[in-house]
């Protein structure tokens, strides 16, 4: 069976613009000791990373994981998000990606709002149709006035 509609990304359909590639000798990466929920293993290893842009003096601290190659990851796509936003400002990827949200949560409020209203308007529909019947008088009264 095949389908009319396809279910597309938004995001695909505006073409989001590249990420933004840091060079590693701009980069300053330190390792150090993690803090918070976690217990003794996240206070023993060194697992949190912390990398700063020497041209932007920007710093970001990763320890979302207890694994020191995927916090690498993580501070490596965060401080290209964040060096892009002071750049780009309005046209970065993450403020891109913000837009689309707010849109599509707009959407969804409307027709939320859409959908409430005509059920409202049906539901005063039908009590005017009740009141309506109700003022009309019925034949056993109409047959008594006759007699």
């Amino acid at each position: 069976m095949t389908s009319h509609f396809t279910s597309q990304n938004v995001a695909a359909a505006t073409q989001m613009p590249p990420r933004l590639v840091l060079k590693e000798e701009d980069l300053e990466e330190a390792f150090l000791r993690g803090s918070g929920p976690g217990g003794q293993k996240i206070a023993k290893t060194s697992s949190a990373v912390q990398l700063k842009h020497v041209p932007t003096g920007t710093t970001i601290k990763s320890q979302a994981t207890r694994s020191r190659s995927q916090n690498r990851k993580i501070a490596r796509r965060l401080l290209a998000e964040k060096i892009e936003a002071a750049e780009k400002g309005p046209e970065s990827r993450a403020a891109l990606k913000a837009e689309i949200k707010r849109k599509k949560k707009a959407s969804k409020s409307k027709k939320a709002r859409r959908k409430y209203k005509t059920l409202q308007d049906a539901r005063e529909g039908e009590e005017e149709e009740v009141e309506d019947d109700s003022d009309e008088p019925s034949e056993e009264k109409v047959k008594e006035e006759r007699v």
